[in-house]
């Protein structure tokens, strides 16, 4: 549950604001102004705490409550710049495009390929399969996670395939994401990036129809998540 404790606002006005930023095109200069339609005088910095302090909180519940994957899975990187520097945001998605994990990382190397596919399968369970680029440090971060299961004693292993149609549905799905981001142009902060991205994903899944709640609009799904 989201702490809203010390809030000047209420909890609805902080959701819907967060909620209008990572769900579409917008600037901050432009929610400033949408709200002030509403009746809510906000600065732009004010709408960037709210951001920065509850997507993560509302995306942790999320990750909670989304399905279970399939276990053949696609991942590829997509381009995020933070601070002037283009940074890597690792994605993974299942055969039917619903979304698994994301990260984002300064490099785009063996270490950081490991560390997503760990993340990922702590919160999604082991795949059969899984569908990378042509990317050598994918790869040897898939045979890191095979090298565990042996040393684990199983008897089988993660089959790993780099065929690239294979992976256009991944592809695709970074669409919906660059399209918010590219409004924003750029982040200031490595940590700014991390919990505004974790919004962008949460909205993206609940758009998807990934977690419960039929008969909910979309806002609804996501003020749910806050408890």
């Amino acid at each position: 549950m989201v702490d809203f404790k010390g809030s000047q606002f209420p909890k609805d006005v902080i959701l819907y604001a967060v909620w209008f930023y990572v769900r579409f095109p917008v600037s901050y200069r432009d929610l400033e102004e949408i709200m002030a339609e509403r009746g809510v005088e906000l600065d732009h910095a004010t709408l960037n705490r709210w951001v920065e302090k509850y997507s993560e909180q509302v995306a942790s519940e999320a990750l909670k409550q989304k399905a279970q994957p399939a276990r053949s899975w696609r991942m590829d990187e997509t381009y995020i710049k933070v601070k002037g520097r283009w940074c890597y945001l690792y994605r993974a998605v299942d055969k039917f495009g619903n979304t698994l994990d994301f990260m984002l990382s300064d490099t785009r190397d063996e270490e950081a390929a490991s560390r997503f596919f760990a993340r990922a399968i702590r919160k999604n369970g082991w795949p059969d399969r899984v569908v990378i680029d042509k990317s050598g440090a994918n790869a040897a971060g898939l045979e890191n996670m095979n090298l565990l299961l042996l040393l684990s004693g199983w008897c089988w292993l993660i089959e790993v395939l780099q065929v690239k149609y294979l992976n256009n549905i991944i592809e695709q799905d970074h669409r919906f994401i660059k399209r918010i981001t590219r409004q924003m142009k750029g982040f200031k902060s490595f940590a700014s990036a991390q919990a505004t991205l974790t919004g962008i994903e949460t909205a993206h899944m609940i758009r998807k129809g990934q977690l419960s709640g039929r008969g909910q609009s979309a806002f609804q799904q996501f003020k749910a998540l806050a408890g």
